[in-house]
């Protein structure tokens, strides 16, 4: 990749992420640190605000913009399968946020692509494989409790089991199996992880009150305890 759609390529991940580390955007164009530090101060030089965070990476200053992005064929297809697949989630917190999403990313779409994408989106179809009709409409509001540390409250059915249990819990991260999420969450009664199947989740509360970030890594969790797929 010349430099020119590099540094274009920079400037949208760096839009996209939060902080960007100068080995991460070595590993992703496949060029040397020196070359990332030289990019980096081009940007810098065009008048972009990129920041450096000591011992974290790189940054774009808060309110800054950049032109819309324009989505190829190929991009735009890719987001309408998704779609499709979503649509099986069942969690209907999760279809109605990306439904959402998905109609402000396409208001960008060029209208020759815009056209496309509808034409395509008629031709898909995914089947549900799914052999229980249990859903749920949480998963939106856990992830912002995952993402701002708050703790939660539940209650909680296990599968064949008609008592239900009331937990406070320390939500963690989330995975997806068989179409259904799970919550994998610190429980202050059993005083070690767990996973909640969302849709055995009866009633759940996001308290205000904010738990200290554990440093849970899910790969090392799966690693450690692997859920029985």
């Amino acid at each position: 990749m010349s430099q020119l759609p590099r540094l274009i390529s920079i400037l949208t991940l760096l839009k996209s992420r939060r902080v960007l580390t100068a080995t991460e955007l070595s590993d992703k164009f496949g060029v040397s640190i020196r070359t990332v530090y030289r990019d980096i101060q081009k940007l810098i030089e065009a008048g972009v605000p990129v920041m450096t965070l000591e011992g974290r990476g790189y940054t774009l200053m808060d309110g800054y913009t950049v032109a819309p992005v324009q989505f190829t064929e190929k991009e735009a297809n890719a987001l309408i399968t998704a779609q499709h697949v979503v649509k099986k989630s069942k969690d209907a917190s999760f279809v109605s946020d990306f439904g959402d999403a998905l109609t402000k990313i396409k208001s960008v779409f060029r209208s020759s692509v815009l056209e496309k994408s509808e034409l395509l989106n008629n031709k898909i179809h995914v089947f549900d494989h799914s052999f229980e009709n249990i859903s749920s409409n949480a998963l939106s509001e856990i992830q912002l409790a995952i993402t701002h540390f708050k703790y939660m409250e539940i209650n909680y059915r296990k599968a064949d089991d008609p008592n239900i249990s009331f937990r406070k819990i320390e939500p963690c991260a989330l995975f997806a199996t068989y179409e259904k999420w799970i919550l994998i969450a610190w429980c202050h009664l059993r005083k070690d992880y767990r996973a909640f199947r969302i849709d055995r989740i009866q009633h759940f509360k996001i308290l205000h009150e904010q738990f200290e970030d554990r440093k849970f890594s899910i790969q090392e969790y799966f690693n450690s305890c692997p859920y029985d797929m």
